[in-house]
């Protein structure tokens, strides 16, 4: 998949396609994020692997930000600067397996 910038329309509709996610920043800093709540330190490190083996597979890294009990997703698309569709792919993928997984 070619990275090329969205335009606010299409952020948008990719957004509304998305449970949880919220815009933040904005300019080359505009991102898509959500907090994920685990009940645990462990499960939040087993989700933050699994989030990263993730991003390996798309070649798609996120910002992640470690808590005792939630892990922060920010995704953006540096080389555009702002989203593209790997963003929203990316974020659609990590809440598919988290849907389906008991972390």
């Amino acid at each position: 998949m070619t990275a090329r910038p969205m335009q606010p329309t299409e952020v948008v509709t990719q957004l509304s396609r998305l449970s949880g996610w919220q815009l933040r920043g904005d300019g080359a800093e505009v991102g898509i994020e959500k907090t994920f709540a685990l009940p645990n330190y462990n499960a939040v490190m087993a989700f933050a692997n699994a989030v990263a083996f993730i991003a390996q597979d798309m070649n798609h890294h996120p910002t992640m930000t470690v808590h005792y009990q939630r892990c922060v997703l920010h995704y953006s698309t540096h080389d555009v600067g702002g989203l593209s569709a790997l963003d929203f792919a990316a974020a659609q993928r990590v809440d598919a397996w988290f849907s389906q997984t008991q972390v």
